[in-house]
């Protein structure tokens, strides 16, 4: 499945233009930005996830939470695990996103996301500027001892198509923004140290008195 060409027209007008992103932002005190943690199945992403949406809204933050195996009983179901398949997963989840974002809302997306050309492409619809890299760092050995869902098990029998890091490649990250080691540190030093980064990203600009 290919995506659809972005570049062939210009994005629809908004079609409430005078309650701009700005006044969304300043509604809620906070910056919109896209957290995308990603990582090997076992890796802790849900954990995580969960974790730092948690701590954030009870500081009162407005957050949004996609996790990749939810969005594949619904929005993103009967895609498979093909390399086009999971192409398309990443597109539209990171569409999604984007238009989270800019309504000022901290989303916090779970996806294995295994290639850097979907990362990119995650980054690219988002835009830069809102989208905070998060490669969370752990071995398939150590996924593999987790086994969290029981795929590793089912992978090994033959059960699951495709499997990550091991029919289908995960390929190291090329510079993310952030590298949480979740096999090694414990998960609330890291959800401790992410959320200090998610803060001061969406920290909306000081008012000037000029």
């Amino acid at each position: 499945m290919n995506p659809p060409d972005s570049t062939s027209s210009a994005p629809p007008a908004d079609h409430c233009p005078d309650v701009t992103r700005a006044a969304r932002e300043t509604l809620l005190g906070q910056r919109g930005l896209v957290v995308w943690l990603y990582g090997l199945s076992g890796a802790g992403k849900t954990t995580l996830a969960t974790a730092l949406t948690r701590l954030l809204h009870a500081e009162g933050r407005y957050t949004v939470l996609l996790d990749g195996d939810i969005l594949r009983t619904g929005l993103n179901q009967g895609l498979g695990f093909s390399s086009d398949d999971r192409t398309e997963n990443i597109r539209r989840a990171a569409e999604v996103a984007k238009l989270f974002a800019r309504t000022g809302a901290i989303v916090i997306c779970a996806f294995i996301t295994p290639a850097q050309a979907m990362r990119t492409l995650a980054r690219q619809i988002v835009g830069d500027p809102d989208f905070l890299e998060v490669h969370l760092a752990c071995s398939f050995a150590e996924c593999e001892r987790r086994d969290v869902k029981g795929l590793y098990a089912k992978a090994r029998a033959g059960g699951v198509p495709l499997f990550t890091g091991r029919d289908s490649a995960f390929e190291p990250p090329e510079q993310p923004d952030v590298v949480l080691d979740t096999e090694n540190q414990p998960i609330a030093f890291l959800v401790d140290r992410l959320t200090a980064i998610v803060r001061d990203r969406c920290q909306l600009p000081a008012a000037s008195n000029a």
